[in-house]
């Protein structure tokens, strides 16, 4: 009845597919461990028609999971309670670059790689770049994704000018505006960013670029011990050096990495790397920030500093740096965390996960965004019969987001809450804090139609 119902409405049969046609991708992530069941696909090519699908979902009471590529990692475009998979990867147009505002119109469908290729064609540049490049900006809009260059450009929402996104009952709404500055009431927008679908589809954005830096360099330097890399962080951090990236990485994990991609890291030395990025105008500036690092690693106990001024090493460096989680999944089951702490806790924080590897005999294997806090680690497998693996590794998610908020942490800087998060999420938010963003999620969602069953919602 759906799929006759929305065919009716949209007037296109190659567009909306019934359940029985639908590939099992859409009812799942990017990590394909979690599905769900819906009745109907649809690829809208538009706002209108973005509208009239909810419009009509909201008056018939069927459940709405909007997606992407459907790469996250937490199981929030997973269609929990059947109804309608919204997919707006077909809304891919960028619409307008505007050089005397430094700002680009896209739909929501249009995805990373394809944006900052095209803006760089321009001679701009939109700086968040999270480590999965065919994400899409609707979906890097509804985590608030960060990335690598976060330390030094901030993260998706420090981008996002103005939306255009359609609510649960179908109506569409603006909200920002093409200033720098706004104090005229409450900024509605900045509620989506980050909302993970909740509370509206994201349909349209307008995204504020920046001149691309005409130079960039990067560098790795090694540590015997990882603590030894993070301490030198904050040293890197004070001096003023001005890194666009500060990473890290443990020895074994890129090994791992090295033999899946069939690529050398540039380095051997040591156990444990930061690798670092440096950009800017000219040659001299950004050479004295590497010099600056060189100088502070090297009081810091570092073992090795390599600078990569090769263009074709460099992308093979942070093409390894981006594929760290894939190559771990390729060979174990893991269970992906992005926790964040202070700056000054990573230490502290990494020492508690070898507690709980050792505890729990099970593998974590640490990397991440060292210059913000932002810890990935991978849980991994390694054959631990079903039922073990389930008991064992949820013990040590929940002693690990607990000890996250103690440090005053959150449970996620980038992939979302999602269905995966939620609880240890709900366990450590509190109550006062949930209930707010329940109502609010009334006020856009009366029927709680989108996305249902995730983040806040139960």
């Amino acid at each position: 009845m759906i799929y006759n119902d929305l065919v009716n409405i949209l007037k296109d049969t190659d567009r909306i597919i019934s359940t029985e046609n639908i590939n099992r991708d859409y009812f799942t992530d990017g990590l394909k461990r979690i599905y769900g069941e819906a009745d109907v696909l649809v690829f809208p090519v538009n706002t209108e028609e973005v509208s009239c699908v909810l419009k009509y979902a909201y008056k018939s009471n069927i459940k709405v999971t909007p997606r992407g590529s459907g790469t996250g990692l937490v199981g929030g475009t997973v269609p929990t309670e059947r109804g309608i998979i919204l997919d707006l990867s077909k809304m891919n147009k960028i619409i307008n670059l505007d050089k005397s505002t430094f700002t680009v119109e896209v739909e929501s469908g249009v995805v990373l790689n394809q944006l900052q290729q095209y803006v760089e064609n321009e001679g701009l540049f939109y700086p968040p770049d999270p480590g999965e490049k065919t994400a899409t900006i609707g979906g890097n809009i509804s985590t608030n994704a960060g990335g690598m260059r976060a330390v030094k450009y901030g993260v998706t929402r420090d981008y996002v000018r103005k939306l255009e996104v359609v609510l649960a009952n179908g109506t569409i709404l603006n909200l920002g505006g093409d200033t720098i500055k706004n104090s005229s009431g409450l900024d509605l927008k900045d509620l989506f960013i980050g909302s993970e679908g909740t509370l509206g589809v994201i349909t349209k954005a307008f995204l504020k670029v920046i001149p691309k830096p005409k130079k960039s360099i990067s560098a790795i330097i090694a540590f015997d011990a990882l603590e030894l890399g993070i301490e030198s962080v904050n040293r890197i951090i004070n001096e003023n050096i001005n890194a666009t990236a500060i990473e890290f990485m443990e020895k074994k994990v890129i090994e791992n990495t090295e033999r899946y991609l069939n690529l050398k890291f540039p380095c051997s030395s040591g156990n444990s790397y930061l690798l670092l990025t440096f950009d800017g105008e000219t040659d001299s500036e950004i050479e004295l920030n590497s010099n600056k690092a060189k100088e502070v690693s090297a009081k810091s106990g570092a073992v090795d500093f390599i600078l990569l001024k090769d263009k074709e090493e460099i992308n093979n460096t942070w093409q390894i740096r981006g594929a760290l989680v894939k190559a771990v999944e390729v060979i174990s089951e893991e269970e992906p965390v992005d926790i964040v702490v202070p700056i000054d806790k990573i230490v502290e924080f990494i020492d508690f996960t070898k507690i709980l590897e050792e505890k729990y005999k099970i593998q974590v294997v640490s990397f991440g965004h060292a210059g913000d806090g932002n810890i990935h680690l991978c849980v991994v497998r390694n054959g631990i019969e079903e039922s073990l693996w389930r008991e064992k590794s949820h013990k040590l998610l929940k002693e690990l987001y607990c000890k996250c908020y103690e440090l005053n942490g959150v449970t996620s800087g980038e992939h979302g809450i999602g269905i995966s998060k939620k609880e240890y999420f709900l366990r450590n938010t509190s109550n006062k804090n949930i209930e707010y963003m329940r109502e609010i999620k009334k006020v856009f969602d009366d029927k709680f139609i989108l996305n249902n069953n995730k983040v806040y919602i139960q």
